[in-house]
Order: C-alpha cells, then structure tokens, then sequence
C-alpha cells in the first residue's frame, strides 16, 4: 500500500502544479453556426409550432439508446437516421460492467438478450510469454452485472426495435444534410428521405448523436480530432480462448492486439496498428504483415485460428479517433455519443461513456415540461457538460493512458512502465481490483485514476532501485516519473482540469439544482 500512499501524494502535487499553470492559460474563443437558415430551406406555415419535441440525429448506440430514454419520459421524439439496416463494424463490441449497469438503469438490459450476447468477467494481459488473469470486482452486484460482448450491429438493431415500439417515439430513415438555424437558435434539421424529397423536421431540442464521422459537429463544437492509430480486424472460429469468457490483452510490438468473443462461435481479434496508415489489404502488404510481425505474438492456442482467419480474408480495418470534448452552448442543440466526445477504443470505454451521458441528460430535462424557451434551455442544459465530467474524463484519460503505456517504445524508462504495468496488475488484491475497476466503469473516479496511475510508476521506481540502484537506474528512474506525467497530464489538460476534479466549484454544477 505505501506505493499508493506515494502515488497519491505525487498525483496530489503534480495535479495542483498543473492546475496552476494550465488555469493562467485558458483562452477563450469566438464560436460559428454552419447551419442554414430556415428562410432557404422553406417557408414555415402557421406560427412554427411543432408535434415534436425532440429530434434526434443518428440511431447508433447513443441515440437509439436515446430515442428509448426520452419517448419512456413521454417525450415526442423523431429520429433521423441515415441507414436503417444492421450496423456491420468492428468496434462497439464490448460493454463494460458499469456501461451495462447504466443500461440496466434506463431499462434497456434485455437489448443484449436474442443476440448470442457473451458475458465477460475481465481481461486476461499477456506479455512475453507471461500471462495473468484480471477479474472484474463484482463483489456485491447482482449475478446478472458483467461485461457483455457482442456484434455491434445486433446490439443496435435491438435498441432501435425497442424505441420504435414506442408510440411516441418515430424512426426515420433520412440523410441529415444540415442543421436549421434562425437568429443564432437551431430549430430542427434539414434532411432528404428515402424518395430524395427535401424536408425539414421541426423542434425545440435537436440532438446530434450521428457518430465519429459527424458532419454536423463543427457547427456546435470546435473538434479536435486525433488518429493516433489504426484496427485491423478479423474473426476467428473454431477455437477457445485460453481464459473463458474474459478479454484477451497481448501487449504486442508495436502496439497491444485484444481478443473477445462476439458471439458462442466467433472470437473477435483487433490488431492495432499505430498511425493513419495501414498496410495495403489489395496487394497483399497486410497478410504478409499479420503473418510475419503479428503472428509470432500470438498465443499458441490461437494461432491456428489467427493463421486460418488471414487466409480467409474478409479483413476489415478502421482508424481510432481520439477527441476531447469542446462544447461550444448553442440554443436548441445538443452533442451526444462520438460526434462529441471519442478516446481510444483499447478500453472499451466509449459505449459506457454514451450510456452515461444519457442518464445525466434523461435526469436533467426530467423536471421540464416546456422545452420551447431555447436560451434559456440552453444555460440551464450547460450543467450537462460538467455533471457527465468526472465519468467521462476518467474513462477517456485511463483509454489514451493506457493506449501509450501499452504500446513497445525502444525508451527504457518506457519498457519499465510498461512491465511495471505488467507486474503491478499481476500482484492481484488492490493492486489489480482498484485499476480494473476504472477499466470497468465500476469506479470512474478521476483521483483513484491519477493515484493508482503513479503508483504504478513509483511501483517501477522501487523496481529499478532495490534492492540495488546506481546512477544509471536513478536517472531511468527520474525519466520514468516524468514520462508518466508527459503521458496523463496532457490528457488531462485537454479533458479539463476543473472540470474533472473540481466540478462542484463549476457555476454550471448549480444549474441543474434549478429549472427556469
């Protein structure tokens, strides 16, 4: 335990060391609407009333989930989507425990029913031939709470099934082409149905939900977007993995490879490659380099599978966004899901993340019976962007934390965090339960991140120093401390200081106590 003591003792001072300097560097900038006026899209008739009242844009995850949240709270909802058809990605596949404790909480648990959904208890994190398991700590929750793994598309479809047995709730499908705005207030969307006809869906609220490639996010945040790598994906059959029912970690150089089932007959295999560039699928680049870079670190029991999975084909690929979120208030609308907020999908975090920020949204618009006053909506619905904050900022900062402790660096304090990682997770007890809980969602408590984080670099200090040190340690050492905190700060930084540790001092944290 002394290395956690130690750890919060250097999370504490650094922390108030950077919320120093980065408070003195808060710039602050003026926002722009691409949106298109209701004047050229058409003529409103009567006085501009509306039998809706919320639009939402995109039936994914977040705004399926959405749609079934809102018409459950008597909400008249019309969701545009652009295809209705079943999703077919390689990512959104696994649930966490805490994301699924959110589902349970807007009623939408038996969404992972009559899917061949798999119950997952945890990871198993290889690395050099070494293995160790890390189990979920489900002490005290109900039998039926773990993670769930799955086809993305599956998942979906049953989401939009639900909300569409809702009388209150309308799916459309429809291509969303840009957001109506009139005097600096967004009054619904503009969109083109099935047929091509041009029309345009009317409310007091719209909210975007049309996932990481939105065209509709620039008018409504300043995205920051980052790639820092990419999925190569493939299904394997007719194997096992070697811990049942647990996630498969395979710290790989370059960069980590997971396994998890999808389905009682299909292992999902993701194989990052870090960078916006991958090897070329047509001309054969990726087979050789899945065959002779890849394969190699893969664990005996699968690469037979692995091996008859390239031969296969049917490779799939998909670049990793990385993007703060920077809301920027507009009356009458709203960011949701991936179009407003994305980390690295190593964690699994991001359908947690959406689930979550659903229930603080549901929680706030509850007490609100009229939507029609838009700034006024507006200003109060700016406590959403700081009540979401410690959930979501924990989750993002632990996925690009872990994303660049995970990956192989030729730097030694790098190889030290990383085995320190490694060897700090295998001791089991609090030294696995309490960074596992994170991983989870169980705990997203922004402090036990930053604690359990240098506690794991102080943790690969004592390594390097005892029970013998010299100079040369001491100074891999000192660079291993300062590399963690090159690594989680920035993160940090970009999520906001404040905001995630310090919500209560926000004025926005007050606004959801009161309804104008």
């Amino acid at each position: 335990m002394v290395y956690y003591m130690l750890g919060a003792v250097v999370a504490s001072l650094l922390g108030l060391l950077f919320l120093k300097i980065s408070m003195g560097k808060k710039k602050s900038g003026a926002s722009t609407m691409e949106a298109q006026s209701t004047e050229s899209v058409m003529e409103r008739s009567g006085n501009g009333s509306t039998d809706t009242d919320i639009v939402i844009v995109g039936a994914g995850v977040a705004g399926a989930a959405l749609a079934y949240t809102l018409g459950k709270d008597g909400r008249r909802v019309h969701v545009i989507e652009r295809d209705l058809t079943e999703p077919d990605r390689i990512v959104g596949e696994l649930l966490q425990p805490g994301g699924y404790l959110k589902l349970m909480e807007l009623g939408l648990e038996d969404c992972v029913s009559q899917i061949d959904a798999q119950q997952v208890y945890g990871y198993a994190l290889y690395k050099d031939g070494k293995s160790t398991k890390l189990s979920y700590p489900l002490q005290g929750f109900n039998s039926d709470v773990a993670g769930r793994s799955f086809h993305n598309g599956r998942f979906i479809q049953r989401m939009r099934e639900k909300a569409a047995s809702l009388s209150n709730v309308r799916l459309e499908q429809g291509t969303v082409t840009c957001l109506v705005e009139e005097k600096g207030t967004i009054k619904g969307v503009q969109y083109k149905n099935t047929t091509g006809q041009l029309l345009t869906a009317y409310a007091p609220l719209t909210i975007v939900c049309d996932g990481c490639f939105s065209n509709l996010r620039r008018s409504l945040c300043k995205p920051k977007v980052e790639i820092p790598s990419c999925f190569v994906g493939l299904i394997l059959e007719k194997c096992e993995l070697p811990y049942k029912n647990h996630g498969h970690v395979i710290l790989a150089d370059p960069s980590p490879i997971l396994f998890y089932p999808i389905s009682s007959t299909e292992i999902r295999c993701l194989v990052d490659v870090p960078g916006q560039r991958v090897p070329s699928i047509s001309n054969g680049e990726m087979n050789n380099y899945l065959k002779t870079v890849i394969a190699p670190q893969i664990p005996p029991e699968l690469l037979s599978a692995f091996m008859a999975a390239i031969e296969k084909g049917n490779l799939r690929t998909m670049t990793n966004r990385s993007m703060p979120a920077t809301p920027q208030p507009t009356p009458g609308a709203l960011l949701l899901g991936d179009a407003f907020n994305m980390r690295h999908p190593l964690t699994g975090g991001g359908m947690t993340v959406a689930l979550s920020d659903i229930v603080v949204l549901r929680d706030l618009l509850r007490p609100l019976h009229d939507l029609n006053n838009a700034p006024a909506l507006c200003k109060y619905l700016e406590s959403f962007y700081t009540l979401r904050k410690p959930v979501a900022s924990t989750i993002n900062t632990l996925a690009g934390a872990l994303y660049k402790v995970f990956c192989a660096s030729p730097d030694p304090s790098r190889k030290e965090m990383r085995q320190a990682c490694f060897d700090n997770l295998s001791l089991g007890g609090d030294f696995t339960n309490g960074p596992i809980a994170l991983l989870s969602g169980l705990n997203p408590r922004p402090l036990s991140l930053v604690t359990h984080f240098f506690a794991v670099s102080i943790y690969g200090v004592g390594r390097l120093l005892l029970p013998f040190h010299s100079p040369k340690r001491m100074l891999i050492g000192a660079r291993l401390i300062s590399g963690a905190s090159g690594i989680i700060f920035p993160i940090i930084k970009a999520e906001g200081i404040r905001e995630m540790f310090l919500p209560t001092s926000m004025p926005t944290y007050y606004k959801a106590t009161t309804v104008n």
